[in-house]
């Protein structure tokens, strides 16, 4: 499907949803008045508004970088994974199944597992992979914080191989080969949040030291300069930030692994992981010039590019490959999108809407998890049918099995 809409209220803002909300396009309208976008913004299908600019818009800039256009999860994105395991390999009943990874996983913000209150590892139970991981990120880690100490998250070694709550998610799916894949989402945890809110505030200290703030549609859209210190030290963060949520994925991918080689034995992995990013930043070039490319909410999908668009907890999710659309940037959307928030979908569903929604998932259907309910987010095939000429689907994954942060 090709573009459905195009706002003119500054630089273009192209949009391939069918559905946009009224709150999401006034953040774009003032997203497109910030003077150094390149070419256009472009709006994915899952578009919906997000806490400082909207989430799924992809927004390329020339000499500055607007933080809240990333956001604070920085780094989050998909990994998946392809096993030589059949559906013929499961067992009718998967509860152990998700009851080993929600033990060898820490996840949500509850005590789980006699770890800490904040789904991470206790210190006493850090595993010695775990803290290698972190190794290879910890000098880094000093030098960026030595510099900027309130930029420090205490929680850093210890949300290594963590799910976090929210959307945050592993699951079991099975494609329509009946094939079992291991896919998951999450991203920096408690340390990237920490550094995406302190520049996002540093931001907005530079536009009021520059007198620009009074200018600006919204504080929230303050921004940095290139060639100055505190841009390259933004970008150094996140981009820090992005290496933590990647070895994330992997620490969480390889626990998972294990604990279903526990219940089934040695199996193979028969395709390279996907492991992709869909809140980060991005040097590239687009439309002849090389520009900063911020995703919120998207993946890139360059041509031969492998992706992960998931559903909600109760839909199908697609591993896609790109066509390398110029007009998106080459992206795509990073999931269904939200449709609804959080503490409207609380006020409208209860366990049984959640129970009926999520029936034959072996997954968590208790209260605390109605703010995911399926009905929240948009119908996943739409928001695919909106995307023909971003992506080509590869495969169709139905999970089985559902961990939930």
């Amino acid at each position: 499907m090709p573009i459905r809409e195009v706002i003119n209220k500054g630089k273009p803002v192209k949009i391939w949803a069918s559905f946009i909300d009224d709150k999401a396009r006034e953040q774009l309208e003032d997203m497109s008045k910030i003077p150094f976008i390149h070419k256009h913004i472009a709006v994915m299908p899952d578009v919906h508004w997000g806490v400082g600019a909207t989430i799924g818009s992809v927004i390329a800039t020339k000499g500055a970088i607007v933080p809240a256009a990333v956001g604070v999860d920085l780094g989050c994105g998909m990994m998946a994974v392809k096993t030589s395991l059949t559906a013929n390999c499961l067992p009718d009943n998967l509860f152990s199944i998700r009851d080993d990874i929600e033990q060898a996983v820490p996840h949500g913000r509850t005590d789980n597992g006699g770890r800490n209150d904040k789904g991470g590892w206790a210190s006493f139970d850090t595993p010695d992979k775990i803290r290698m991981r972190w190794g290879s990120l910890s000098e880094r880690y000093r030098v960026m914080t030595d510099k900027h100490p309130k930029a420090k998250s205490y929680n850093n070694m210890s949300h290594m191989g963590t799910l976090g709550g929210g959307n945050h998610f592993i699951e079991i799916c099975l494609d329509e080969a009946n094939m079992v894949w291991v896919m998951l989402h999450s991203g920096s945890r408690g340390a990237g949040n920490r550094i995406g809110r302190y520049f996002i505030d540093k931001a907005k200290e530079e536009m009021e030291r520059y007198h620009i703030t009074a200018y600006l549609p919204n504080s929230d859209l303050s921004y940095m300069v290139e060639r100055t210190e505190i841009f390259d030290d933004y970008c150094l963060a996140v981009l820090w930030a992005q290496d933590f949520a990647e070895q994330n994925r992997k620490a969480m991918m390889d626990a998972t692994i294990d604990v279903l080689e526990s219940h089934f034995g040695e199996f193979d992995l028969l395709e390279s992981a996907i492991n992709c990013h869909h809140n980060y930043i991005s040097k590239e070039n687009h439309f002849g010039s090389n520009v900063w490319v911020t995703r919120k909410g998207a993946i890139r999908a360059r041509e031969g590019d492998l992706g992960i668009i998931p559903g909600s907890m109760g839909a199908k999710s697609f591993i896609v490959r790109g066509k390398g659309n110029k007009d998106s940037f080459c992206s795509c959307s990073h999931g269904a999108g939200r449709k609804i928030g959080r503490k409207e979908a609380l006020r409208m569903y209860d366990e049984t809407d959640l129970a009926a929604q999520t029936e034959g998932i072996e997954c968590p259907k208790d209260k605390s998890r109605v703010d995911e309910i399926p009905s929240a987010y948009k119908d996943i095939d739409q928001v695919m049918d909106d995307q023909k000429d971003l992506v080509e689907v590869v495969h169709t994954l139905n999970q089985v099995v559902n961990v939930k942060g």
